[in-house]
């Protein structure tokens, strides 16, 4: 048996092997940051970066504590558990200076489909309207208070629609009029 008459062709074959492992090694200690893998699979200066970031959301503690007239409402209706923020937006700056800083009036025709817009993919349970034909391009809070969301004379306003002109979402229906 001869020994490797053509092993030249192996060597060269180790010897790009060898400098693609290289390549790799060299560019992997550019490309990865030296915290990633500090906090398992992670970079860990992430967590410094994140808390140095400016806190923009006050909390739903913080807005009960000087609007607790709009949380008795807002606890008797269906967006009881629906936090602040999530449609007023962040406002830590407010909470900080609430004199000068005032939060801007929703659009609620723009801002409750969000939510709830008919859509096939959401549970048949959860209220649901196709926005064109339900409000007729009329903002939601014509006829429904944003705390206390259904129908004006429903929720024992005299400030909705008492005239019966809009009907109420159907939950059996998939929230469709």
């Amino acid at each position: 048996m001869k020994s490797f008459q053509d092993s030249g062709h192996l060597f060269r074959l180790a010897a790009v092997f060898l400098a693609g492992i290289v390549v790799f090694v060299v560019a992997r200690s550019f490309l990865i940051p030296r915290s990633f893998g500090q906090y398992g699979h992670f970079r860990g200066d992430a967590i410094r970066e994140i808390a140095a970031k400016p806190v923009v959301y006050a909390g739903h503690q913080t807005c009960e504590a000087c609007h607790a007239d709009v949380m008795e409402v807002k606890e008797k209706g269906k967006h009881a558990r629906v936090a602040c923020e999530s449609c007023h937006g962040p406002l830590a700056a407010h909470a900080d200076d609430p004199g000068s800083i005032q939060p801007e009036k929703l659009d609620t025709a723009v801002l409750c489909v969000r939510c709830h817009e008919a859509n096939s993919a959401k549970p048949k349970w959860f209220p649901q309207v196709v926005s064109a034909e339900h409000s007729s391009g009329l903002p939601c809070d014509t006829c429904h208070k944003p705390h206390t969301p259904a129908l004006g004379s429903e929720a024992g306003n005299s400030e909705g629609a008492s005239d019966g002109s809009k009907k109420s979402v159907s939950k059996n229906s998939g929230g469709r009029k």
